[in-house]
């Protein structure tokens, strides 16, 4: 399910330990439980737009060329989304939203 897209790897976790612990098949257990990664451009484009909104002090040092601090923005992203997002596509969306 990581490997197609469906999930990220703590979602997979997630789904794991509840298939070791008898409540389904890992597709009924990601059904049940609504596990499905996010990866729609126009979702998570508002999201990061809210996120570099509300840090624009990391958002300039990323502009200034320190692409670690894309991390936080990241993370800060994941948060909004409830960890459904896929993380790759945020950094090229961020990336993509703060070169000038």
């Amino acid at each position: 399910m990581v490997a197609s897209g469906r999930l990220n790897d703590s979602m997979a976790r997630q789904v794991l330990d509840a298939v070791l612990a008898g409540e389904g098949s890992p597709l009924a257990v990601a059904d049940a439980r609504g596990l499905l990664l996010v990866s729609d451009d126009g979702a998570l484009s508002i999201a990061v737009d809210a996120v570099i909104a509300a840090n624009p002090e990391v958002a300039d040092k990323v502009r200034d060329g320190k692409l670690q601090a894309a991390g936080a923005l990241i993370g800060q992203v994941m948060k909004e989304m409830k960890g459904q997002a896929d993380a790759a596509k945020i950094r090229e969306l961020i990336l993509e939203k703060l070169s000038i």
